[in-house]
């Protein structure tokens, strides 16, 4: 069995400058699942997201 590799996802809001440290995986689609869904300012759209293979 396979497992899927995971990345450590790096996610700041460009509002109010917070700083999310996440792990997750890489759709099929190219982006990567976290489960995060939006700052706690309530940002959705203004976020900056880096990704490092673990």
């Amino acid at each position: 069995m396979q497992e899927k590799q995971r990345y450590k996802i790096t996610v700041r809001c460009y509002d109010c400058g917070e700083k999310f440290i996440l792990r997750g995986k890489l759709t099929k689609e190219g982006n990567y699942e976290t489960g995060f869904k939006r700052c706690v300012c309530g940002n959705e759209q203004g976020l900056q997201i880096e990704a490092q293979a673990e």
